[in-house]
């Protein structure tokens, strides 16, 4: 779970890819570094990430079963949140307890 800043976004074939500022960690199971490429598995715009937007994002590392791929991905149903003081303030809080 980390607050990123959209800086871009790109179809790459079926998929999206979106090249994030990572603004703060809330919650780290993998290393991330000040800028990531997020991908998400469609081209329809879901869920809805602008360009310049910051959001809270829940995502989970992918890697393929050849171990050649190793990236961040967010679902189509993922957690995809505008960020807000109050939306950090509550994963910050669920952070601690899980």
């Amino acid at each position: 779970v980390f607050h990123g800043r959209i800086l871009a976004r790109r179809v790459v074939g079926r998929e999206t890819r979106y090249e994030v500022a990572v603004e703060a960690r809330y919650r780290q199971r993998f290393p991330l570094v000040a800028r990531e490429y997020l991908w998400v598995p469609n081209t329809c715009g879901c869920p809805p990430l602008l360009e310049g937007g910051e959001y809270v994002l829940m995502a989970r590392r992918h890697v393929n079963h050849e171990h050649t791929l190793n990236r961040i991905l967010l679902q189509r149903d993922g957690y995809a949140r505008p960020w807000t003081a109050r939306e950090a303030r509550l994963v910050r809080e669920a952070a601690r307890h899980c």
